[in-house]
């Protein structure tokens, strides 16, 4: 069984690391069309995405409504409708209550201890068994697992069937429809089955919090918890490792490195560099973060150009009215390059940002799990700048393998050296 979607054909043209990927122009409204072939509004402005992500009568809900038009080829686990990320206005809100206490950034900040250990466990682990390494099986993917799976008490759980079960429910294009169904249905209840072992035998793990939070509140059904905790197993690795995997290229791409390492403060020596200045100094390491997640996207975009809504009235956005019905996708990562928003030019990883990204959404929708992901990949960072600060790639750029054919893409395998 493999755990990972299958990597390009080999007669295919190698695929540019996502930092090298071209993006949309910011600009007005314009109208395009999905690959099923459905009309869309693509909004590219920082300002126009953020509005539409935040505006009430732009919803994920009515994507579903009975008259709604097509937006995907093949299902994936971000179109269940029963998900709290396909419900608005109240009932979203009432779904997102039983959870947002335990993502705060307070109570983000109280996990740090714990995630900072587990990091410097593995990359103490990779160090020692010497140079060279690949960093995914030794560091990018087993951090997310082991603290999802702290923080919702499934230790024990197989990871291959976990990655299987991620690939399928995330794929676009690596496997058929009939595959696709059949591994969500299976996760589904993996799912089902832990979510009613925790009501009778509860915890202090986030699944029993959340069961508890939904029996005490009501108002959801058990597909709506079943479909939340394997959400949050899903959303709780594979933006991380995605992540981290795609900063390493980043960082450790010999042009752009070098690029960033003169980009700093005024006064930073040139010959520091930007890896060696991120294990030096965790501020550093943080601000190096919020630059990275804004610049490198997670995926292609090549089912749809952005986050998808839909109108249920008529409103206007960037001087365009979009009437009712029609779907918009907010393109976040040409909004997040946004010449009016954030500088052009070569990048100052090291810059505070002035502005928020959008890579986490924005309104009613925001990423619930976007500090968690935001602290495990700020201190896995540092703390492999730190142990290793000569850390290059083993392999040329263009010879990467990619996970493909799915909604995000990031190395299948990273050699790394020192």
């Amino acid at each position: 069984m493999t755990t990972d979607a299958t990597p390009e054909a080999p007669d295919a043209p190698p695929l540019v690391p996502l930092h090298c990927l071209l993006r949309a122009e910011a600009g007005p409204p314009r109208q395009a069309a999905l690959p099923t072939g459905t009309p869309v509004w693509v909004l590219t402005r920082h300002a126009d995405v953020r509005q539409a992500l935040a505006h009430p009568d732009l919803g994920r809900a009515s994507l579903y409504a009975p008259d709604a038009p097509p937006t995907v080829l093949t299902p994936n686990i971000l179109d269940d409708p029963s998900s709290i990320l396909n419900s608005d206005g109240p009932d979203h809100q009432a779904i997102r209550r039983t959870v947002q206490r335990a993502f705060t950034p307070r109570a983000i900040e109280r996990w740090r201890p714990w995630v900072d250990g587990v990091v410097r466990e593995l990359v103490d682990e990779m160090a020692a068994s010497g140079s060279p390494a690949e960093v995914v099986g030794a560091l990018t993917k087993p951090l997310p697992v082991r603290v999802i799976s702290r923080l919702m008490e499934l230790e024990g759980l197989d990871t291959e069937r976990l990655g299987y079960w991620s690939d399928h429910a995330l794929s676009t294009t690596a496997y058929s429809a009939e595959e696709i169904r059949t591994a969500i249905a299976e996760f589904g209840a993996f799912g089902y089955r832990l979510v009613q072992e925790r009501r009778k035998n509860p915890g202090e793990d986030l699944v029993s919090s959340l069961v508890l939070a939904a029996d005490r509140t009501g108002g959801m059904t058990e597909e709506q918890i079943t479909s939340l905790t394997i959400g949050l197993v899903i959303a709780g690795h594979e933006t991380t490792m995605t992540s981290f995997g795609n900063a390493l290229v980043y960082l450790l791409d010999p042009e752009r490195a070098a690029q960033a390492g003169q980009a700093g403060q005024a006064g930073q020596p040139e010959s520091a560099g930007a890896w060696q200045r991120i294990g030096a100094d965790p501020a550093a390491a943080a601000a190096a973060t919020e630059q990275i997640l804004r610049t490198v996207p997670l995926g292609d975009r090549t089912t749809a150009p952005g986050q998808l809504r839909r109108a249920t009235a008529d409103l206007e956005i960037g001087g365009v009215t979009i009437p009712a019905g029609a779907i918009v996708a907010a393109d976040t990562t040409a909004a997040n390059a946004d010449p009016q928003v954030y500088p052009p030019g070569p990048l100052d990883l090291f810059a505070p940002l002035g502005t928020p990204s959008l890579t986490f959404g924005a309104g009613p929708h925001h990423c619930l799990g976007a500090w968690l992901a935001r602290m495990e990949l700020e201190l896995g960072l540092h703390h492999l700048a730190r142990a290793l600060p000569e850390l290059r790639l083993a392999t040329p750029v263009d010879r990467i393998e990619w996970r493909t054919g799915l909604l995000t893409r990031s190395p299948l395998r990273l050699e790394v050296a020192w």
